[in-house]
C-alpha cells in the first residue's frame, strides 16, 4: 500500500467499543465500505489501523469505558499547521478594519463600561436602546475589551479565535466517523472559504453562531454514537445559545440534528422521543432565560429593545428578525417588503434556485459547493438501503441536510439578506467535501480487483448479488467528474473578477480537468505519480478560493454590509458596496455608492442633488422632481414640498439651504428640491455625468449614517467633550451607525435616535423634548437614518423639532445643534 492510499483509508476516531450492538461490523469500523475488496485489503500500517472490526465485548462497551484509538503520527502535526495557518489568516493585519462594523463596536463600548449595558446589548452606556440582535456575541468582545482596552484588536480577536475553534471542531466532529483525513480535508476548506475569512475578522455575530452550530453537530455525533442523553441535551443547549447570538437564524439546524438523532440512534423509538423532548427542554431553557427576564423588567428599567416598533423582544424575534426575514414583511427595515426584479428589496437581492450562485454571493461561499452536492448524493448512493444507525449515512444526511435546509432558506427568503449570511453554510460544505473525497477514495479501489459476488445492501440487485466493481468505476468517474466541475466553476467564478491574478483562471481549469483525466486512469499510473497528481488536484480545487480569502484578509472592512473577495463585476467589493453603488443585490444608485458629503459627483454618495449636475430623482425612489414646486418627495421620505423654492427638505434631514429661497437641501444629502422646484441646484440632472472616476461606490459598506458610520475631526470632538460630564448623552443623532462613530470617537455616550434604520419609536418625540428639557442632551448631530417600509417617524419628528427649535452651526462640515438652551429660537 502506497503512502497515498495508507493516508486516505487508514482508519481514525472513535473506539470501536463505541459502536452500538445494532451495527454491523462494516459500520462499525471507521472505513465504511463492506464490500469484500475492502476486506481483502492488507494489514494495516500504523496503529490506528490495528482494529477495524468490533468484537463481542468492545460492542457492548460505553465510549468511556476505553482509550480512543490512536491517530497516526502525522495526524498531530497535520492538524498543528492546520490551526495555525487558520490563526496566521485571521490575525493577518487584523486591525487595519478599525471599528469594523460600528454598530456593533459601539454595543461592545457600551458593555465594556456598564454592566446594564452588557446585559442588555445597549448601543450606548446611557441604555437609551439595544441593538437589534441578541447579545451574546458582544459579550465576548466586551469582555475582551475590559480586559485589554478599547482597540480594534480587543474587539476582532476574539472573533479570529472563534473561527481557529471552529475549524478544529469540525475536524474532531468528521474525524470521529470517517477519520483523519477527512476531517483535515473539511477543516481546510472551512478555512479557507472567503466569506468565513470575512466574517471571522470582523465582528458580526455570525462568527460566534457558526461555533455553535458546529459544536451541536459535534454533539449530535457523539449523542448519536450511544443514544446519549446528555449528549442530545447538550445539543439543545447549544442551539438556544445560538439563540443567544443570533436569535431564529439559528434554529435552521434543529430539524436536522433532531431528525438525525431520530432516525440513527441505537435505542427504541420512544426513548429517542423522550430524549429530544429533553433537548427541546434545554433549548427552551438557554434561549428563555435571557428572553424572559427582558419580558418581565418594566420597560422604565431597561433600554428601549432595537429593531421592534413596540418595544418587546418577542416582537424582534418573530418579526424583524423571524418570520419577516422570510416573507419580506420587515416593518420598519429598509430592504424588505418590495420585490426588485424577483428579488426581496435593496437590501436582499435575488431570490430563486441559484441565489447562491449569482454575482453577490458566489464567490462568497460557492467555490465548492456543487461538489458538495455532488458528493453528498454519490455518498447516499453508496450507503443504499443501509442499517438505520448506519454511521456513514447519518453523517452525510447530517451535513447534506444542513446545508439544503440552510441554503434553501437563504435562496428563497425575501426579507433582508447579505450574503455574508452564507458562512453558516461554510461548515457543511467542508464536511461534506472531505467525506466524500474519502469515501469515494475508498470505494474506488474495487475497480482494481476481480468482480466478486457479494451480498450487500447497498448494491444488491434482485438476486441478492451484484460485483463490487460498480462501486469502485462509480467511485473513480464521480471522483473525476467532481474535480472537473469544481475546476470549471472556479473559472467561471474567478472570470467575474478578470483583472484578479488574471493567469489564475486558466491555470486552475486546465490543472484541474488534467487531474480528472488521470483519476480516471490512476490505475495506469505509477504509484510515485499518484500523490503528484492528487496534490496538484487539490490545489486546483482550493486555488481559487484560497486567492480570495488572501485578498480579503489583506483589505480592511467596514460598515454594515462587508463582502469577500476582489470587486467583481455586477456585485460587491471587498466590504463595500459594489461598482456603479450596487447596494445589497438589485439596488443600483448610478454614479456611486451611498455615503453622503461629497460635492461634484465624489464616489460613495448618493446621486442628485449634486451641485453642478447630477441626477435629481433616485432611480430606485422615484417621485423626487417636485417640478413647478411639486411634492418633492420619496416614497420612505415623508415631507419636503418645495413650491416655488419653498420648504424643501425631509423632516429627518433638516438642513441646508436652496435656491430662490427656502431649503433645498440636506447635510448628509446635498441637493434636495429647490431652484423653483427645479432637480437639485442649478436644475442639472446627472452627477457630472453620473460616475466620477468609473463610477465606483464603494464607501465601505454603503450609506451614510445608514450602514457606516462617520469619523468626526478634531473640531467636531472637542465640540462634544466639552463639559461632557454635565449630560447624560453627549450628542443624539438619527440612526444607530450614525451615532456610532460619534461615540466611539468621543468615548462618551450617543443616543441614537430611531435605532438602527432611524425607524424605532425610541424616543417619541415627547420623550426627547423631556430630556432636553431636563439638560441630559447637549448636541444633535445632523443626517443620518433613512427611513422606508414602514416604522415609526419619531426621527423624523425629531429632527425637524430640533431644527425649528434651535440654531445649526456647522463644525467639521456636520450640522450640529446645541440643545442647552442657547440661541433657541434662532433659526
Amino acid at each position: 500500500m502506497d503512502r497515498t492510499e495508507s493516508l486516505l483509508r487508514a482508519p481514525a476516531g472513535p473506539p470501536d467499543a463505541a459502536t452500538p450492538p445494532s451495527s454491523t461490523p462494516a459500520d462499525a469500523a471507521t472505513p465504511l465500505s463492506s464490500t469484500p475488496a475492502d476486506a481483502a485489503t492488507p494489514p494495516p500500517s500504523t496503529p490506528a489501523d490495528a482494529a477495524t472490526a468490533p468484537t463481542a465485548r468492545s460492542a457492548s462497551v460505553r465510549p468511556g469505558d476505553a482509550a480512543p484509538r490512536r491517530d497516526p503520527r502525522w495526524v498531530g502535526p497535520a492538524l498543528a499547521v492546520l490551526l495555525l495557518g487558520t490563526g496566521l489568516l485571521y490575525l493577518w493585519g487584523l486591525g487595519a478594519s478599525g471599528w469594523a462594523n460600528s454598530f456593533y463596536s459601539a454595543a461592545v463600548q457600551a458593555g465594556s463600561e456598564s454592566w446594564k449595558a452588557f446585559f442588555y446589548g445597549s448601543s450606548d452606556a446611557a441604555n437609551s436602546i439595544t441593538v437589534d440582535k441578541t447579545p451574546a456575541a458582544l459579550w465576548l468582545m466586551a469582555l475582551s475589551v475590559r480586559i485589554f482596552g478599547l482597540n480594534s484588536w480587543a474587539i476582532l480577536v476574539p472573533q479570529a479565535l472563534l473561527g481557529v475553534a471552529s475549524v478544529g471542531v469540525l475536524f474532531a466532529t468528521v474525524r470521529r466517523w470517517y477519520g483523519p483525513t477527512a476531517g483535515l480535508i473539511a477543516g481546510t476548506v472551512l478555512a479557507l472559504t472567503p466569506v468565513a475569512t470575512l466574517m471571522f475578522r470582523f465582528n458580526n455575530p455570525d462568527a460566534l453562531l457558526v461555533l455553535l452550530m458546529v459544536l451541536g453537530a459535534y454533539a449530535t455525533v457523539r449523542a448519536v454514537e450511544t443514544a446519549s442523553t446528555r449528549w442530545i441535551v447538550l445539543v439543545g443547549v447549544l442551539v438556544g445559545f445560538g439563540f443567544l447570538t443570533k436569535m431564529l437564524q439559528a434554529f435552521l439546524v434543529v430539524p436536522v440534528f433532531a431528525g438525525v438523532y431520530l432516525l440513527a440512534a441505537p435505542t427504541g423509538f420512544w426513548r429517542r422521543i423522550r430524549q429530544l423532548l429533553l433537548a427541546g427542554l434545554g433549548l427552551v431553557v438557554a434561549a428563555g432565560w435571557w428572553v424572559a427576564t427582558v419580558e418581565l423588567v418594566p420597560a422604565s428599567a431597561r433600554p428601549y429593545i432595537g429593531g421592534s416598533q413596540g418595544n418587546s423582544i418577542l416582537e424582534l424575534t418573530l418579526g424583524y428578525n423571524g418570520l419577516g426575514r422570510i416573507t419580506g414583511d420587515e416593518e420598519g427595515s429598509v430592504g424588505g417588503g418590495a420585490r426588485m426584479g424577483g428579488g426581496g428589496g435593496p437590501f436582499s437581492g435575488r431570490t430563486g434556485w441559484w441565489r447562491m450562485f449569482d454575482t453577490e454571493v458566489g464567490g462568497q461561499i460557492s467555490w465548492l459547493l456543487p461538489a458538495a452536492l455532488i458528493l453528498l448524493v454519490a455518498g447516499l448512493v453508496l450507503a443504499g438501503r443501509a442499517a438505520r444507525t448506519d454511521r456513514r449515512r447519518a453523517g452525510l444526511l447530517l451535513w447534506g441536510g444542513w446545508l439544503l435546509v440552510t441554503g434553501l432558506i437563504f435562496s428563497f427568503m425575501s426579507g433582508i439578506f447579505h450574503a455574508y449570511y452564507t458562512v453558516a453554510l461554510a461548515p457543511a460544505v467542508g464536511a461534506l467535501v472531505g467525506i466524500g473525497t474519502v469515501l469515494l477514495w475508498r470505494e474506488r479501489r474495487a475497480a482494481a480487483r476481480p468482480a466478486t459476488p457479494v451480498v450487500d445492501n447497498a448494491a444488491a440487485g434482485a438476486d441478492g448479488r451484484r460485483p463490487a466493481r460498480w462501486r469502485g468505476v462509480f467511485a473513480t468517474v464521480v471522483l473525476a467528474g467532481t474535480l472537473a466541475v469544481t475546476a470549471w466553476w472556479s473559472w467561471t467564478l474567478l472570470g467575474r473578477s478578470p483583472d484578479f491574478h488574471p493567469w489564475l483562471r486558466p491555470t486552475v481549469l486546465v490543472v484541474g480537468l488534467a487531474v480528472a483525466v488521470l483519476i480516471l486512469a490512476a490505475r495506469l499510473l505509477p504509484r510515485r505519480l499518484l500523490p503528484v497528481a492528487l496534490a496538484l488536484g487539490a490545489s486546483a480545487a482550493l486555488a481559487g478560493p484560497a486567492a480570495y480569502a488572501a485578498q480579503t484578509a489583506d483589505t480592511p472592512h467596514t460598515g454594515s454590509i462587508p463582502s469577500a473577495g476582489p470587486n467583481v463585476q455586477g456585485g460587491f467589493g471587498p466590504g463595500r458596496g459594489g461598482p456603479g453603488g450596487r447596494m445589497g443585490g438589485g439596488l443600483e444608485f448610478p454614479g456611486g455608492g451611498v455615503p453622503g458629503g461629497n460635492r461634484d459627483g465624489g464616489t460613495g454618495r448618493f446621486p442628485g442633488g449634486t451641485a453642478n449636475g447630477g441626477t435629481g430623482q433616485f432611480p430606485a425612489f422615484p417621485g423626487g422632481t417636485g417640478q413647478n414646486g411639486g411634492s418633492g418627495q420619496f416614497p420612505g421620505f415623508p415631507g419636503g414640498t418645495g413650491q416655488n423654492g419653498g420648504t424643501g427638505q425631509f423632516p429627518g434631514f433638516p438642513g441646508g439651504t436652496g435656491q430662490n429661497g427656502g431649503t433645498g437641501q440636506f447635510p448628509a444629502f446635498p441637493g434636495g428640491t429647490g431652484q423653483n422646484g427645479g432637480t437639485g441646484q442649478n436644475g442639472g440632472t446627472g452627477q457630472n455625468g453620473g460616475r466620477t472616476g468609473g463610477g465606483q461606490g464603494r464607501m465601505a459598506g454603503g450609506m451614510g449614517g445608514l450602514l457606516d458610520s462617520r469619523e468626526p475631526g478634531e473640531a467636531l470632538q472637542a465640540l462634544l467633550t466639552a463639559d461632557a460630564d454635565d449630560y447624560t448623552w453627549v450628542a443624539a443623532a438619527v440612526g444607530s451607525n450614525n451615532a456610532s462613530g460619534y461615540q466611539l470617537a468621543t468615548g462618551r455616550p450617543v443616543m441614537p435616535v430611531g435605532g438602527f434604520n432611524g425607524s424605532d419609536p425610541s424616543p417619541t418625540l415627547a420623550q426627547f423634548q423631556a430630556y432636553v428639557a431636563d439638560k441630559r442632551i447637549h448636541y444633535f448631530v445632523g443626517g443620518g437614518g433613512f427611513r422606508a417600509n414602514g416604522g415609526s417617524s419619531a426621527s423624523q419628528e425629531i429632527a425637524a423639532w430640533v431644527a425649528e427649535t434651535f440654531t445649526a452651526q456647522t463644525v467639521d462640515g456636520v450640522t450640529v445643534y446645541d440643545l442647552s438652551g442657547a440661541g433657541q429660537g434662532e433659526r
